[in-house]
């Protein structure tokens, strides 16, 4: 992997009352394609009094994906909609113009023992979609596209790649793809791949012959092609890219936009609590003082 441009060490960072790894944005790279944030929850080991509890909050400009490793996170959006997310299956949840939701520990966990790990992915939309009324979309774990190739299997979560398509409805040229080895495997997929790339260790190692990288690392490409690794026996990966946008995109708290000025209305309007309510939740987060990354 020669052409690796950036390895990104997973950062501690707080949501709600939960503790995760932040992958993106980072100082010296904001965005993978449209990919502009990244965080890996857990694994955490929740005793029977300890949950989950994001109140509600807004988004604008941007689709959120959950993906779960283990656990279970009941989501409420502004929309109405009320889903359980389990392991294996996507979320997508689309802000658009503007969007509010809340995600918690599901009624049926709160007292028990629980564990929780997944990742949480904010992907920009194109500026001409940036104002889109928002939406909702969840796809069952079956639905997923996944097969073995060369000794190794895949998944393709969302986007386009390897001639298939995942059915999350994403708006711009991407992909986000899982692959697993269950014996030492060499890789070489940069021919399937397009845009700006990057890698992720979940678990095990890759090596490209000099260099061994190990979990909780991303490892950002020059360019799309990713060129031959090596991974570990039991070593999962996820590869995520596609066509970054012409424009720069602006991130504060939970909003991001292509404007400066939009930012800052989304900042006033959610102070004057102007935005949808998540139907049954009354909690109020006020606005953050900015954050540095």
């Amino acid at each position: 992997m020669s052409n690796i441009q950036l390895i990104i060490e997973e950062r501690s960072a707080e949501i709600g009352n939960f503790m995760v790894g932040r992958l993106l944005p980072f100082r010296e790279k904001r965005a993978v394609g449209p990919f502009t944030f990244i965080d890996h929850m857990g694994p955490a080991y929740l005793k029977d009094y300890q949950n989950l509890d994001v109140p509600p909050h807004p988004h604008i400009g941007l689709s959120t994906l959950t993906y779960l490793f283990e656990g279970s996170i009941m989501h409420r959006d502004s929309l109405g909609t009320e889903v359980k997310i389990q392991p294996g299956a996507v979320n997508w949840m689309t802000a658009g113009k503007g969007i509010t939701h809340s995600e918690r520990t599901p009624e049926y966990l709160r007292t028990s023992d629980k564990k929780l790990h997944g990742l949480q992915i904010w992907v920009a939309l194109p500026k001409e979609l940036e104002e889109m009324e928002p939406n909702f979309a969840h796809v069952e774990k079956e639905d997923i596209p996944h097969w073995k190739q060369d000794g190794l299997s895949f998944k393709l979560i969302a986007g386009e790649a390897f001639g298939r398509k995942s059915p999350v409805p994403v708006y711009s040229p991407l992909y986000f793809l899982e692959i697993k080895s269950k014996e030492k495997q060499t890789i070489s997929i940069g021919e399937n791949l397009f845009g700006e790339s990057a890698l992720y260790i979940l678990e095990g190692n890759i090596t490209d012959g000099t260099n061994t990288f190990e979990p909780k690392q991303i490892l950002i490409a020059k360019d799309s092609t990713l060129c031959s690794f090596e991974m570990a026996a039991n070593t999962t990966v996820y590869i995520f890219g596609g066509e970054p946008f012409s424009e720069e995109r602006f991130i504060f708290w939970n909003f991001v936009s292509s404007r400066k000025e939009r930012i800052e209305q989304a900042k006033t309007d959610w102070e004057n609590q102007i935005f949808p309510k998540v139907p049954g939740e009354t909690e109020f987060v006020p606005l953050p003082k900015p954050i540095k990354f």
